[in-house]
Protein backbone atom coordinates (compact mmCIF):
# COMPACT_ATOMS: atom_id res chain seq x y z
CA UNK A 1 0.00 0.00 0.00
CA UNK A 2 0.85 3.48 0.10
CA UNK A 3 0.76 5.85 2.60
CA UNK A 4 0.53 9.88 2.73
CA UNK A 5 2.31 11.88 5.98
CA UNK A 6 3.00 15.00 6.75
CA UNK A 7 2.98 17.78 8.97
CA UNK A 8 2.62 21.39 9.70
CA UNK A 9 4.22 22.56 12.89
CA UNK A 10 4.47 26.05 13.84
CA UNK A 11 7.15 27.72 16.39
CA UNK A 12 6.81 31.56 18.33
CA UNK A 13 10.07 32.64 19.02
CA UNK A 14 10.69 36.13 21.01
CA UNK A 15 14.36 35.82 19.48
CA UNK A 16 16.61 34.09 17.02
CA UNK A 17 16.79 30.78 18.65
CA UNK A 18 18.68 27.71 17.90
CA UNK A 19 17.03 24.67 17.69
CA UNK A 20 17.69 20.82 17.13
CA UNK A 21 14.89 19.09 14.94
CA UNK A 22 14.21 15.16 14.85
CA UNK A 23 11.54 15.24 12.17
CA UNK A 24 12.44 13.50 8.84
CA UNK A 25 12.07 9.92 8.73
CA UNK A 26 14.45 7.38 9.84
CA UNK A 27 17.26 6.26 7.22
CA UNK A 28 16.14 2.80 7.45
CA UNK A 29 12.49 3.94 5.97
CA UNK A 30 14.19 5.68 2.91
CA UNK A 31 14.24 3.11 0.87
CA UNK A 32 10.71 2.92 0.78
CA UNK A 33 9.84 6.60 0.10
CA UNK A 34 7.75 7.16 -3.38
CA UNK A 35 8.49 11.10 -2.91
CA UNK A 36 11.07 12.97 -1.21
CA UNK A 37 10.56 13.90 2.42
CA UNK A 38 12.69 17.12 2.74
CA UNK A 39 11.74 19.84 5.11
CA UNK A 40 10.22 23.11 4.20
CA UNK A 41 10.20 26.21 5.81
CA UNK A 42 7.76 29.46 5.43
CA UNK A 43 10.49 31.41 5.89
CA UNK A 44 14.38 31.77 4.83
CA UNK A 45 16.10 29.51 7.28
CA UNK A 46 19.20 27.71 6.75
CA UNK A 47 19.05 23.92 8.09
CA UNK A 48 22.12 21.56 8.52
CA UNK A 49 21.35 17.96 8.47
CA UNK A 50 23.56 15.24 10.64
CA UNK A 51 22.71 11.86 11.82
CA UNK A 52 23.23 11.88 15.76
CA UNK A 53 24.24 9.14 18.04
CA UNK A 54 21.65 7.08 17.37
CA UNK A 55 21.41 6.94 13.71
CA UNK A 56 18.24 8.96 13.50
CA UNK A 57 18.32 12.01 10.39
CA UNK A 58 18.00 14.95 12.57
CA UNK A 59 18.63 18.67 11.37
CA UNK A 60 19.89 21.94 13.08
CA UNK A 61 18.57 25.40 12.11
CA UNK A 62 18.23 29.02 14.05
CA UNK A 63 14.89 29.87 14.19
CA UNK A 64 14.20 33.88 13.43
CA UNK A 65 11.88 35.81 15.76
CA UNK A 66 8.15 35.48 15.05
CA UNK A 67 5.93 32.61 13.73
CA UNK A 68 8.33 29.76 12.06
CA UNK A 69 6.39 26.87 10.52
CA UNK A 70 7.89 23.83 9.19
CA UNK A 71 6.34 21.24 6.81
CA UNK A 72 6.55 18.25 4.90
CA UNK A 73 4.76 15.84 2.61
CA UNK A 74 5.45 12.76 1.44
CA UNK A 75 4.44 8.91 0.14
CA UNK A 76 6.03 6.23 1.55
CA UNK A 77 5.45 2.10 0.53
CA UNK A 78 4.09 -0.10 2.83
CA UNK A 79 3.65 -3.96 2.81
CA UNK A 80 0.23 -3.31 4.56
CA UNK A 81 1.06 -6.20 7.20
CA UNK A 82 0.84 -5.84 10.57
CA UNK A 83 3.50 -5.78 13.39
CA UNK A 84 5.67 -8.94 13.38
CA UNK A 85 4.93 -11.29 16.58
CA UNK A 86 8.13 -13.33 16.69
CA UNK A 87 6.53 -15.61 19.67
CA UNK A 88 10.00 -17.54 19.47
CA UNK A 89 12.54 -14.82 19.79
CA UNK A 90 15.10 -15.75 22.74
CA UNK A 91 16.20 -13.36 25.58
CA UNK A 92 19.86 -13.32 25.44
CA UNK A 93 22.20 -13.17 28.24
CA UNK A 94 23.54 -9.85 29.15
CA UNK A 95 27.15 -11.41 28.60
CA UNK A 96 26.02 -12.36 24.97
CA UNK A 97 25.00 -8.79 24.17
CA UNK A 98 26.41 -6.71 21.69
CA UNK A 99 27.96 -3.89 22.79
CA UNK A 100 25.95 -1.03 21.19
CA UNK A 101 22.91 -2.76 22.44
CA UNK A 102 24.23 -2.23 26.48
CA UNK A 103 23.17 1.17 26.96
CA UNK A 104 19.35 -0.05 26.16
CA UNK A 105 19.64 -1.35 29.39
CA UNK A 106 20.49 1.28 31.67
CA UNK A 107 17.67 4.02 33.37
CA UNK A 108 17.62 7.57 31.66
CA UNK A 109 15.73 10.58 31.66
CA UNK A 110 12.16 9.36 31.77
CA UNK A 111 13.35 5.63 32.14
CA UNK A 112 13.94 6.03 36.15
CA UNK A 113 14.67 1.95 35.90
CA UNK A 114 15.92 2.26 39.82
CA UNK A 115 12.30 3.08 40.67
CA UNK A 116 10.57 0.37 39.49
CA UNK A 117 13.28 -2.68 39.94
CA UNK A 118 11.86 -4.31 43.09
CA UNK A 119 8.34 -4.70 41.55
CA UNK A 120 9.62 -5.52 37.91
CA UNK A 121 11.29 -8.33 39.40
CA UNK A 122 8.30 -9.14 42.22
CA UNK A 123 6.08 -9.40 39.09
CA UNK A 124 7.65 -10.52 36.27
CA UNK A 125 10.55 -13.11 37.24
CA UNK A 126 8.10 -16.05 37.22
CA UNK A 127 7.13 -15.57 33.67
CA UNK A 128 9.43 -17.12 30.52
CA UNK A 129 12.26 -15.65 29.18
CA UNK A 130 11.88 -13.84 26.06
CA UNK A 131 9.19 -12.67 23.86
CA UNK A 132 6.57 -14.32 26.50
CA UNK A 133 8.08 -12.15 29.42
CA UNK A 134 7.86 -8.62 27.07
CA UNK A 135 4.49 -9.56 26.32
CA UNK A 136 3.48 -10.10 29.95
CA UNK A 137 5.18 -6.60 30.45
CA UNK A 138 2.60 -5.10 27.53
CA UNK A 139 -0.07 -6.78 28.73
CA UNK A 140 0.98 -5.24 32.47
CA UNK A 141 0.95 -1.84 30.78
CA UNK A 142 -1.75 -1.55 28.53
CA UNK A 143 -3.94 -2.24 31.59
CA UNK A 144 -2.61 -0.26 34.28
CA UNK A 145 -2.36 3.13 32.62
CA UNK A 146 -5.61 4.83 31.09
CA UNK A 147 -4.99 6.76 27.84
CA UNK A 148 -6.15 10.39 28.39
CA UNK A 149 -4.52 13.61 26.22
CA UNK A 150 -6.02 15.36 28.99
CA UNK A 151 -3.47 13.99 31.34
CA UNK A 152 -0.34 14.09 29.02
CA UNK A 153 2.66 15.79 31.28
CA UNK A 154 6.16 16.01 29.50
CA UNK A 155 8.06 16.07 33.00
CA UNK A 156 6.32 12.21 33.78
CA UNK A 157 8.83 9.89 34.19
CA UNK A 158 7.98 5.88 33.89
CA UNK A 159 7.87 5.63 37.24
CA UNK A 160 5.14 8.64 37.35
CA UNK A 161 3.27 6.99 35.23
CA UNK A 162 2.91 4.01 36.92
CA UNK A 163 1.97 5.74 40.05
CA UNK A 164 -0.40 7.78 38.16
CA UNK A 165 -1.92 5.42 35.94
CA UNK A 166 -2.64 7.59 33.20
CA UNK A 167 -1.67 9.16 30.18
CA UNK A 168 -0.20 9.31 26.43
CA UNK A 169 2.01 6.56 24.40
CA UNK A 170 5.19 7.91 25.68
CA UNK A 171 4.16 7.10 29.00
CA UNK A 172 2.89 3.69 28.21
CA UNK A 173 6.17 3.23 26.25
CA UNK A 174 8.87 4.75 29.32
CA UNK A 175 7.19 2.20 31.53
CA UNK A 176 7.40 -0.74 29.45
CA UNK A 177 10.69 0.19 28.40
CA UNK A 178 12.06 0.68 32.11
CA UNK A 179 10.11 -2.76 32.80
CA UNK A 180 12.24 -4.69 30.39
CA UNK A 181 15.45 -2.75 31.06
CA UNK A 182 15.06 -4.19 34.80
CA UNK A 183 14.30 -7.72 33.51
CA UNK A 184 17.32 -7.72 31.42
CA UNK A 185 15.77 -7.38 27.91
CA UNK A 186 17.62 -4.46 26.17
CA UNK A 187 14.60 -2.02 25.35
CA UNK A 188 14.90 1.23 23.11
CA UNK A 189 12.11 4.44 22.70
CA UNK A 190 10.77 5.07 18.66
CA UNK A 191 8.47 7.71 17.66
CA UNK A 192 6.99 7.72 14.15
CA UNK A 193 3.38 8.19 12.04
CA UNK A 194 0.97 5.43 13.17
CA UNK A 195 -1.86 6.43 11.48
CA UNK A 196 -5.64 4.28 11.90
CA UNK A 197 -5.44 2.45 9.44
CA UNK A 198 -7.35 -1.38 9.39
CA UNK A 199 -8.69 0.40 12.50
CA UNK A 200 -11.57 2.32 13.70
CA UNK A 201 -10.81 6.21 13.25
CA UNK A 202 -9.64 7.87 16.06
CA UNK A 203 -11.80 11.18 16.21
CA UNK A 204 -9.44 12.70 17.92
CA UNK A 205 -6.37 15.38 15.59
CA UNK A 206 -4.07 13.04 14.56
CA UNK A 207 -0.80 12.92 16.51
CA UNK A 208 2.98 11.53 16.25
CA UNK A 209 3.00 7.88 18.55
CA UNK A 210 5.82 6.55 20.19
CA UNK A 211 6.10 2.64 20.53
CA UNK A 212 9.20 0.71 21.72
CA UNK A 213 11.37 -2.16 20.31
CA UNK A 214 13.34 -4.99 22.14
CA UNK A 215 16.58 -6.65 21.40
CA UNK A 216 15.61 -10.49 21.27
CA UNK A 217 17.09 -13.34 19.42
CA UNK A 218 20.15 -11.32 17.96
CA UNK A 219 17.13 -8.29 15.89
CA UNK A 220 15.44 -5.80 17.34
CA UNK A 221 11.30 -6.17 17.39
CA UNK A 222 8.73 -3.72 17.06
CA UNK A 223 6.52 -3.40 20.34
CA UNK A 224 3.21 -1.21 21.07
CA UNK A 225 2.06 -1.29 25.01
CA UNK A 226 -0.88 1.22 24.36
CA UNK A 227 -2.21 -0.97 21.44
CA UNK A 228 -1.14 -4.26 22.76
CA UNK A 229 -1.78 -5.43 19.02
CA UNK A 230 0.06 -5.48 15.60
CA UNK A 231 -1.01 -2.80 13.64
CA UNK A 232 -0.15 -1.81 10.38
CA UNK A 233 1.82 1.28 8.54
CA UNK A 234 3.91 2.55 11.00
CA UNK A 235 6.35 4.93 9.64
CA UNK A 236 9.71 5.48 11.95
CA UNK A 237 11.45 8.50 12.61
CA UNK A 238 13.39 8.08 15.27
CA UNK A 239 15.13 5.45 18.28
CA UNK A 240 17.15 6.45 21.95
CA UNK A 241 16.87 5.65 25.30
CA UNK A 242 13.87 7.82 25.89
CA UNK A 243 11.42 10.94 24.13
CA UNK A 244 14.80 12.81 25.34
CA UNK A 245 16.69 11.35 22.62
CA UNK A 246 14.21 12.09 20.35
CA UNK A 247 11.67 15.03 21.26
CA UNK A 248 10.44 16.31 17.74
CA UNK A 249 12.35 19.52 18.39
CA UNK A 250 14.88 20.99 21.16
CA UNK A 251 15.11 24.64 21.48
CA UNK A 252 17.73 26.40 23.40
CA UNK A 253 15.49 28.94 24.14
CA UNK A 254 12.16 30.37 24.63
CA UNK A 255 10.12 29.00 21.48
CA UNK A 256 6.17 28.41 21.70
CA UNK A 257 4.68 25.29 19.62
CA UNK A 258 1.61 27.40 18.44
CA UNK A 259 0.56 25.10 15.45
CA UNK A 260 0.44 21.29 14.93
CA UNK A 261 -0.51 18.90 12.70
CA UNK A 262 -0.02 16.03 11.75
CA UNK A 263 -1.55 13.45 8.88
CA UNK A 264 -1.14 9.81 8.53
CA UNK A 265 -3.65 7.73 6.35
CA UNK A 266 -3.63 5.72 3.26
CA UNK A 267 -3.97 6.31 -0.47
CA UNK A 268 -6.99 4.68 -1.62
CA UNK A 269 -6.41 2.53 -4.57
CA UNK A 270 -7.87 4.69 -7.32
CA UNK A 271 -5.67 7.33 -6.59
CA UNK A 272 -2.80 5.38 -6.26
CA UNK A 273 -3.66 4.28 -9.91
CA UNK A 274 -4.27 0.71 -10.81
CA UNK A 275 -2.65 -2.16 -8.89
CA UNK A 276 0.27 -4.18 -10.16
CA UNK A 277 -0.36 -7.06 -12.29
CA UNK A 278 -0.43 -10.54 -10.38
CA UNK A 279 2.84 -12.43 -11.81
CA UNK A 280 2.12 -14.88 -14.31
Amino acid sequence: MKIRAGFHLGYECIQPTPMLLALNIHPSRRTDLLSEQVLTFDRPIEAWEYTDGFGNACSRIVAPAGLTTISTEFEIYDSGQPDVVPDDAVQHAISDLPDEVLVFLLGSRYCDTDRLGDFAWATFSSTPLGWARVQAICDFVHDHITFDYLKADLLRTAHGGFVDKAGVCRDFAHLAISLCRCMNIPARYCTGYLGDIGVPIDPNPMDFSAWFEVFLGGHWHTVDARHNTPRIGRILMGTGRDATDVAMSTAFGPAVLSRFEVITEEVPQEAAGEADPMPS
